[in-house]
């Protein structure tokens, strides 16, 4: 019954889809893998503490929050909103397809430009708002405000999540080997790499078609109001 070790997968999934705690269903079904597997408690825990231990510079995107900070406070955000009502034709959903499109490339090439402390919130999003009001004439209400916002993460989280591991030096990719190595499996970064491509594209694809539905629902809305 090799397949059962495919359990981990399952639980993410419906961890998800329930919308439980990122990084407690993660856990979670790392563990439930690891105990199907014949791999005890005590050692699943060494496992996970010494991979984590081993990749410890993945946290170094904190020193940058200072930086970002400050450009906000000396009007990063005005200058975005500025820059966005000089592009003519680009609406909300069209923003944040190329928004996810940079993300994914930057994570191709290992070029960490992203983040929602660092872009989304000072940049992507009050471009995406000027976006949207130029787009409907100004017609926002609260609730699309919020969707914006919402978007504009999302957009960040799938150009992160599903790219992050197609550049075989990557701290996750490196992770992943490190872990399966341990476990005397392969773990050849290339091939990891090679892997995390497909799901990629798929991904663009995908979020692309929401948001273009997300400009549909908006342009609706504010032809409703009218």
């Amino acid at each position: 019954m090799e397949w059962i070790k495919l359990i981990g997968i399952v639980i993410i999934i419906l961890g998800f889809i329930l919308k439980f705690d990122t990084i407690a269903t993660v856990v979670v079904a790392g563990l439930v893998t690891a105990l199907v597997s014949g791999i005890s408690f005590i050692e699943f825990l060494t496992i996970l503490g010494e991979a984590f231990t081993n990749q410890r510079f993945v946290t170094l995107f904190f020193l940058t929050l200072p930086m970002i900070g400050l450009s906000e406070t000396f009007g990063l955000k005005e200058q975005a909103i500025r820059f966005i009502e000089k592009i003519k034709g680009l609406s909300t959903g069209g923003l944040f397809t190329v928004y996810q499109a940079i993300r994914e490339l930057s994570g191709f090439f290992s070029i960490r430009l992203g983040g929602h402390p660092q872009f989304v919130r000072p940049l992507i999003y009050p471009m995406a708002e000027a976006a949207a009001e130029s787009d409907t004439d100004g017609k926002l209400d609260e609730d699309d405000v919020e969707k914006i916002k919402a978007r504009a993460s999302a957009a960040d989280n799938y150009g992160n999540f599903f790219a992050q591991n197609t550049f075989a030096g990557s701290a996750g990719i490196q992770l992943i080997s490190a872990t399966l190595i341990d476990l005397g499996l392969n773990g050849n970064q290339s091939s990891l790499a090679i892997a995390s491509i497909p799901i990629a594209v798929i991904a663009l694809v995908l979020g692309a078609i929401f948001n273009w539905r997300f400009d549909r629902q908006l342009r609706k809305k504010a032809k409703a109001k009218k």
